[in-house]
């Protein structure tokens, strides 16, 4: 598969501690949503913590942040890279 025909997925803080990877190719023929793609990396990720951590994530897909939405109506296409961030506490 070359870089046109994946969809690149980081992880970031507690989802890259739950996932036991910082990030991990999926292979795409095609666009899917965004739910699609987050239900393909949490099937690959079974038990534990991380399905519920990546749920409540902020999303940026490119350098685009996906809003509070709806994650069906977002399409992510093959050669996108897709970011999971975990809420982040502090002061």
């Amino acid at each position: 598969m070359n870089e046109t025909e994946v969809i690149r997925v980081r992880y970031w803080a507690a989802a890259r501690s739950a996932a036991g990877v910082a990030e991990e190719t999926v292979d795409a023929g095609g666009p899917m949503t965004l739910v699609e793609l987050r239900d393909e990396v949490v099937r690959r990720h079974p038990g534990g913590r991380f399905g519920d951590v990546v749920r409540v994530c902020s999303v940026l897909v490119g350098e685009r942040p996906v809003s509070s939405g709806d994650p069906a109506a977002v399409v992510v296409r093959p050669g996108d890279t897709v970011e999971f961030l975990p809420p982040f506490a502090g002061g």
